[in-house]
């Protein structure tokens, strides 16, 4: 019986120990000190025998170590948000500290004072806890095992506010020195950041964004300092949030402009949240901070050929001697039907490949992977071989806009007799592919050939376009790279864009350190949610055009088809 109680002891010790509170500031020496906060979650404040003079400073919780096999020397702060009135994210806090730490990362709570100091900012006293407490985790990473340059945090709304100011304004000090803890630095080296709020000028003050972070003098707030310590980011925000996505946009502008490496989540029909833990985790696998990247696979290899049973069928796309603009250097467009013995959906996925309007092929790693992929999930799929290389005395895309928008209304017209719905039609197409694609999407009714029969009467409108590193669409890159990165204000959509009313919603995945920018995969969506169209869009942190061709697994440029399906779902394209 003694040697049982003895074992329950050692138990309850370790337990206590491994969940342990420390508060971050010296008893006396806390700086802006004010009566009326607390630091405490929702779940604890919240109790009938809560006593709020024991809970006055900020602290840290540490929760229990990874398991030694599976630990990386990486450690993530948690940062809840509610408004800098409370902490209130306990549900994600938990969460969070499950998931990562199942991924072998230290994980610590930080709690922060609120409500909101009176006569300060908003967010004073918050960062002055979290300056200090960085430096506490910092200063103990040796004791518990990860690497003191492996620091970063993951929050949401008010606390990715604060997660921002942290991740880019570690070298202006929140409050005057008070010991020797406060010699030792406090920038992160990543952040995971869900639905920052207060980000744009129209709603910095602490409310939700008046005019949706939209208008010539709505900017990015001032009190992010974009400093030299200024970290790698993951940005996720959903696209109703009316704590406009648009503050991430700008964000993620800003760290392009000074070559971080970031990735942008947008995710369509959501409010404000935390969505695509996932992708943080991704992002995490990218950069390295959970271990050595894995080697990279080929795409092609991993979606062979013949892993589905389909019916196959190639059509010309123009009648003899009808084809408009034609020209002898050009090859011969058609397109090829792939629909699947089990047929799930009888939506249809128009899929043409890149090649910078010099050529294309609908049998290349851009094309046939993402048709076996889609094939197998009982989708039908149709390829398009457009006419390349560019026509003499035309714009660069010309003929191939031609070809598409005759191919999609021959989709249309013989949709039914293959027994699909004529009115579920999406196309999707990589670099100067995904040019055209755009194209496609918002100039539906811009006619480009007069028409020839009676398939011309049938309309070329799409009802989703799934655009793949899309080139050539900002004005610093008409013809190439972006000679600005995409980045300035000036460096806008080009006009051949018409953004119409039959414009549709959009997929965007796109490279981060794409030469052929993904600030045009953003401008573009930026343009949409504008309109009052819901896209979803995914960059991908260090990664280059034609991310896809090879991949290390557990990232996303690895998993980037299951994106595709995701939005398809989503959208109910694909029910």
């Amino acid at each position: 019986m003694k040697k049982f109680l003895s074992l329950i002891l050692v138990f309850c010790t370790l337990n206590v120990l491994a969940w342990e509170r420390e508060t971050v500031w010296p008893k006396g020496k806390m700086p802006d000190s004010q009566t009326h906060q607390i630091a405490a979650m929702t779940d604890e404040s919240g109790q009938k025998d809560f006593k709020a003079d024991k809970h006055r400073v900020a602290y840290l919780e540490w929760f229990d170590a990874p398991a030694k096999e599976a630990s990386n020397g990486s450690c993530m702060i948690l940062i809840s948000g509610g408004s800098y009135e409370t902490c209130c994210d306990v549900g994600l806090i938990k969460l969070w500290r499950e998931e990562l730490t199942r991924q072998g990362i230290q994980c610590v709570n930080f709690v922060y004072r609120t409500p909101r100091p009176v006569g300060l900012p908003i967010y004073q006293t918050a960062w002055e806890d979290g300056q200090r407490a960085i430096r506490m985790v910092r200063s103990e990473a040796k004791k518990r095992g990860f690497d003191p340059e492996k620091i970063g945090v993951i929050s949401m709304s008010a606390g990715s506010h604060l997660g921002l100011l942290l991740a880019t304004s570690s070298q202006t000090p929140a409050y005057s020195p008070i010991d020797k803890l406060d010699s030792i630095p406090c920038h992160i080296n990543w952040a995971v950041v869900n639905a920052p709020a207060y980000v744009t000028t129209d709603g910095e003050t602490g409310i939700p964004a008046i005019r949706q972070g939209y208008g010539l003098d709505v900017k990015l707030s001032n009190v992010f300092k974009f400093d030299k310590k200024t970290c790698p980011m993951s940005l996720h925000h959903g696209g109703y949030d009316p704590y406009s996505p648009n503050g991430s946009t700008l964000v993620y502008r800003q760290l392009r402009r000074m070559h971080v490496p970031a990735e942008l989540h947008l995710y369509p029909d959501k409010g404000h949240g935390a969505f695509g833990l996932e992708r943080g985790i991704e992002f995490m696998r990218q950069m390295g901070y959970l271990g050595k990247v894995a080697p990279e696979e080929e795409l092609t290899a991993r979606f062979p050929e013949g892993r589905v049973e389909t019916d196959k069928k190639t059509q010309d796309i123009w009648p003899e001697g009808k084809m408009p603009d034609a020209q002898d250097k050009q090859c011969k467009p058609y397109l090829e039907w792939y629909i699947p013995k089990n047929l799930k959906t009888r939506a249809i996925q128009i899929i043409w490949s890149g090649g910078a309007y010099m050529g294309n092929n609908p049998d290349d790693f851009e094309v046939a992977p993402a048709r076996r992929y889609l094939n197998e999930r009982g989708m039908a799929v149709v390829t398009v071989k457009y006419r390349t290389p560019r026509p003499e005395g035309l714009a660069k895309h010309t003929t191939a806009w031609q070809d598409i928008q005759r191919a999609i209304r021959i989709v249309r017209s013989q949709a039914a007799n293959n027994g699909l719905d004529p009115d579920r039609i999406g196309i999707m197409g990589s670099s100067a592919g995904g040019h055209l694609t755009l194209m496609g999407v918002t100039s539906s009714m811009h006619q480009s050939y007069l028409p020839i029969d009676d398939i011309d009467k049938v309309s070329c409108n799409v009802q989703w376009g799934i655009g793949i590193y899309p080139a050539y669409a900002l004005t610093d890159g008409v013809d190439g790279y972006n000679s600005q990165g995409g980045n300035e204000d000036g460096n806008v959509l080009v006009p051949e864009f018409s953004f119409d009313l039959k414009t549709a919603p959009m997929l965007f995945i796109h490279g981060d350190a794409d030469g052929y920018a993904s600030m045009a995969s953003v401008k573009t969506w930026e343009q949409m949610r504008a309109m009052g169209i819901q896209s979803e869009l995914h960059t991908l942190a260090l990664r280059e055009h034609c991310f896809q061709r090879t991949a290390s697994p557990g990232t996303g440029s690895y998993t980037f088809l299951d994106r595709i399906w995701e939005f398809l779902s989503s959208k109910k394209f694909a029910n």
